[in-house]
């Protein structure tokens, strides 16, 4: 059976940054053809649960890999490094288990597709295709 990724938060794991989760019934019922690894990339990152609200500043995640924009939270703390650091522990688990998929939490600095986030970035550098939900 296929292995995917999938954000935590999608499956019902209050991950969120409100300390919520925000489960998803097509996503879940997705999953049935799969093996699914849920991943918080701002927990892996080492940033608490819940936080404080936080966006891309300066461009899209791609532009935050490359040192042109950065992500900031509401009360103007950068948790860039964090950001960057958790989508390095997601690439590493997605690399180490093989995963060439990816169900990621809409509307996320992290996980966002439409408006590509840090890890959804990083992970799209490498080929790994990226479903939002």
């Amino acid at each position: 059976m296929k292995k995917c990724l999938i954000s935590s938060c999608l499956i019902g794991l209050c991950t969120r940054y409100d300390g919520q989760s925000k489960p998803n019934e097509r996503c879940l019922k997705y999953l049935n053809d799969f093996i699914y690894i849920p991943v918080c990339p701002e927990q892996l990152g080492g940033l608490p649960t819940p936080r404080p609200p936080a966006e891309l500043s300066g461009g899209d995640g791609m532009d935050v890999l490359t040192g042109f924009a950065s992500v900031i939270t509401r009360d103007s703390m950068d948790v860039t490094k964090e950001y960057i650091a958790g989508a390095e522990g997601v690439l590493k688990i997605a690399l180490d288990q093989n995963i060439r998929l990816a169900l990621l939490k809409a509307r996320s600095p992290s996980c966002g597709v439409k408006k590509l986030g840090v890890t959804a970035a990083l992970l799209e550098t490498k080929g790994i295709k990226l479903v939002e939900f």
